[in-house]
């Protein structure tokens, strides 16, 4: 596939040699795409998640993004702005006193000029339903509002492939309703982790389930 942006090739990895994760593994995820994954917790989605952009390495396989191999740490530095990894836990991603430092900081990283990073940090803000909410102080924001903020930091890069850890944790049903229309009117390739059908179903074009350590085509028309 040319427009294919992540290609897993029989991809394996286990944390101990008695705890296997991920077995034979093959993914294509291609441009403009936004596939959802299932699976029970535990089965090893958010580990792929970490495999794509190099957090963990497999043990045997192939990792291509945005149509190179990668294989060493200087590979995958250069994929961790065009690929947005949104974490499971919004306090892993949030480090930063006040929100807007926290949605500029990416940006800024990647030299952007500061007043560019301001209107595109009132943007994202705006539209996550976050307008106002540049001076608070992020430690002190509810589970929810911080989920929705750590979202803020991902979109602030604009990158092409999204990879999503449960986007909708923590979020009352208008948040998440309001979060599905977000992403499912942007143009970016996804990957999306949910235990939420209903979510899926409104937002991915297909689905995949990771069972047993491989990947397997899901019907979320499935109750449950």
């Amino acid at each position: 596939m040319s427009d294919c942006l992540v290609r897993l090739d029989n991809v394996s990895f286990s944390y101990s040699p008695d705890r296997p994760v991920l077995e034979g593994c093959g993914l294509q995820l291609a441009a403009g795409e936004r596939v959802g994954l299932i699976g029970p917790t535990g089965s090893g989605k958010t580990t792929l998640l970490a495999l794509i952009v190099g957090l963990v390495r497999p043990g045997s396989g192939q990792v291509e993004v945005l149509g190179k191999v990668r294989t060493r740490e200087a590979d995958f530095q250069q994929i961790r702005g065009p690929v947005g990894l949104l974490f499971q836990d919004a306090d892993d991603q949030l480090f930063c006193p006040t929100v807007a430092e926290d949605v500029a900081f990416g940006p800024l990283n990647l030299g952007v000029p500061r007043m560019e990073v301001r209107h595109v940090v009132a943007e994202i803000l705006e539209s996550l339903g976050l307008a106002g909410y540049e001076e608070r102080i992020t430690y002190k924001l509810s589970g929810g509002e911080k989920r929705l903020v750590a979202l803020a930091t991902v979109l602030a890069m604009r990158p092409e492939v999204l990879l999503l850890d449960e986007p909708t944790s923590g979020l009352d049903e208008p948040s998440a309703d309001r979060v599905r229309a977000i992403l499912a009117g942007l143009p970016q390739a996804m990957l999306v982790v949910s235990h939420d059908r209903p979510f899926l179903r409104g937002l991915a074009s297909r689905c995949l389930t990771l069972s047993g350590g491989r990947l397997l085509p899901a019907d979320l028309s499935e109750t449950g």
